[in-house]
């Protein structure tokens, strides 16, 4: 037996009271845990391991027993955590209350739980489209981003930022899997102010639409209406209150008001089609219920804080050449609307332009390569805009991300189209030039773009770099935090549209708006000749600061 002595008590007096205080501690950490109470605020100590410093079989005991307890502390939470109603758990990503109140009130959105028919079989057979598509099954990675990016030239152009090879046609995808997240979505319809039905039209057009009569193409189409006019959620306002996403323009899915009888299907001209409100790239302005939203762009950022390093990016970059044109000649769009051939024209004719030439054919790949586009419009200032198989262009979206200043020749381009996404005052972010004038050979593009006042152009510039996030899609598989992306600014459009419908009021989607909005210049009597234009240019070439580019250069 061990002899105990005055020493011998005093060698256990420091580990009775540490275990009198640990014991403290662990009735401490478990009342917190399990009955949720506030984390107790005792004033400032040191830690018991640092008290037990002079004791090191002390020290090494306390450390693993704090170890313990936080191992018990967190196992608590869990399991408190899961105890909670299931509905609490489906509900994280909904803001609760603002102020006392609800802060979903007005924006709920229910979203129909469809057979996979409507979008997963679609999309799992994306190698349909091969006989005249590339493959489309490597743009539906990553919940339709595409391939990861991974430009090796600046190493800014990479996944890690958000940036993927995304498709111009992959929002059917993009925007379902967004909504996913969306903060204010419920299972309970009745309390919803909008239904969302994630139907892949866009998809379904493409698997059809060569080769196909017009009953196979319309097939996914009356099946789709068939089964919501079924449900008890379309007979409360006869489908009014319903929107879904169509990723191409409208005009693929008005068949019956083509002058080309085989394309597209009839999607926004079924009656059940007609009271939906449908999201696609570009509005046919027929006084429909297609409403337009931008096309998906390169960028899809995380965070806020990815979308304001890049806008500090573009916001910094030294801008070398004037203006710039990404695309290909249109030889086949009738000469009376053939405005593009000469923006080319114009911008071959000067060494202020730059250009990325695309081939038409097959295979080729020097306009589908993400880093060599954002690079050019980076360098830009002023990006030129012309219309090409319709009116709107991806690219337009492209170079906005980039901080480029766009060009329009159409107003059917943006200012007829965008209108939630984009500002009412068309000046304070794009150029207008009349297509009629550049066709006709009135007006210089280049003399145009210098005679505006550098300081103009920087405060266009900047309001470009604010309209960033409006135009761009988030990765669905995060959400920004304060920022609002192109699917939150939809979605307020979709739920205004919903509220103005129930008040009685008749609704479309703009409809033809006849007036045109002011243009930067005033056609002149002479007509436009190339060395004119150089001349022009050299007058002014100290207007916005550009230093002239030769075409060696």
């Amino acid at each position: 037996m061990e002899r105990v002595g005055a020493h011998g008590g005093k060698r256990w007096l420091p580990r009775l009271l540490l275990l009198a205080a640990l014991s403290w501690l662990l009735m401490v950490y478990l009342h917190a845990a399990v009955f949720h109470a506030p984390a107790v605020r005792s004033p400032p100590h040191t830690s018991l391991v640092a008290v037990a410093s002079d004791c090191e079989d002390c020290r090494r005991f306390l450390l693993r027993q704090e170890e313990q307890l936080k191992k018990i502390a967190s196992a608590s939470s869990s399991a408190s955590a899961s105890a909670l109603p299931a509905a609490a758990g489906e509900d994280r990503r909904r803001p609760r209350t603002v102020g006392g109140g609800d802060a979903c009130r007005g924006r709920y959105v229910y979203m129909h739980d469809l057979p996979p028919r409507f979008n997963a079989d679609i999309i799992r057979n994306c190698r349909k489209t091969e006989d005249h598509w590339a493959d489309m099954c490597r743009f539906l990675r990553n919940d339709g981003l595409g391939r990861p990016l991974a430009d090796r030239i600046d190493g800014v152009i990479k996944s890690e930022a958000g940036w993927y090879d995304t498709h111009q046609f992959a929002l059917d995808a993009i925007f379902h899997n967004r909504m996913k997240q969306y903060e204010c979505l419920t299972t309970d319809s009745a309390e919803a102010s909008a239904v969302f039905v994630p139907f892949y039209a866009g998809f379904d057009f493409v698997r059809y639409h060569w080769g196909y009569d017009n009953a196979t193409r319309d097939a996914a189409s009356v099946d789709l209406t068939e089964w919501l006019m079924a449900r008890p959620e379309w007979r409360r306002m006869g489908g009014r209150d319903h929107f879904l996403v169509a990723g191409r323009t409208g005009w693929d899915f008005r068949r019956s008001n083509n002058v080309d009888p085989d394309w597209g299907n009839d999607l926004l001209v079924m009656p059940a089609g007609r009271n939906m409100s449908v999201l696609v790239l570009e509005s046919a302005m027929l006084h429909g219920s297609d409403y337009p939203v931008p096309y998906p762009t390169y960028f899809h950022p995380r965070s806020d804080a990815d979308v304001l390093r890049w806008q500090d990016r573009v916001r910094a970059q030294r801008r070398t050449w004037l203006m710039a044109f990404v695309g290909a000649p249109r030889p086949d769009v009738p000469i009376n609307i053939r405005v593009r051939d000469h923006v080319i024209a114009q911008c071959k004719a000067t060494g202020a332009c730059t250009m990325l030439g695309c081939a038409r054919a097959t295979g080729s790949t020097q306009c589908h390569t993400p880093g060599n586009i954002m690079r050019l419009f980076q360098k830009t200032v002023f990006c030129l805009q012309p219309p090409g198989d319709t009116c709107t262009r991806r690219s337009a979206f492209d170079s906005m991300v980039a901080g480029c200043i766009p060009v329009f020749f159409h107003t059917g381009s943006a200012y007829k189209q965008y209108r939630w996404h984009l500002p009412g005052d068309h000046h304070k972010y794009s150029v207008y030039i009349p297509d009629a004038d550049v066709r006709q050979r009135n007006v210089s593009i280049e003399a145009v773009l210098r005679a505006i006042p550098p300081a103009t152009v920087e405060r266009m510039r900047e309001e470009v770099i604010r309209l960033i996030p409006r135009v761009l899609y988030a990765d669905p598989r995060s959400r920004l935090e304060t920022l609002k992306d192109a699917v939150d600014i939809a979605v307020e459009g979709i739920l205004h549209t919903v509220a103005r419908i129930r008040e009685g009021e008749y609704v479309d989607s703009g409809g033809p708006v006849t007036e045109d909005p002011p243009n930067l210049f005033s056609s002149t009597e002479s007509r436009f000749r190339p060395k004119q234009s150089v001349q022009a240019a050299e007058i002014n070439s100290s207007v916005v600061g550009v230093p002239r580019k030769t075409s060696a250069e």
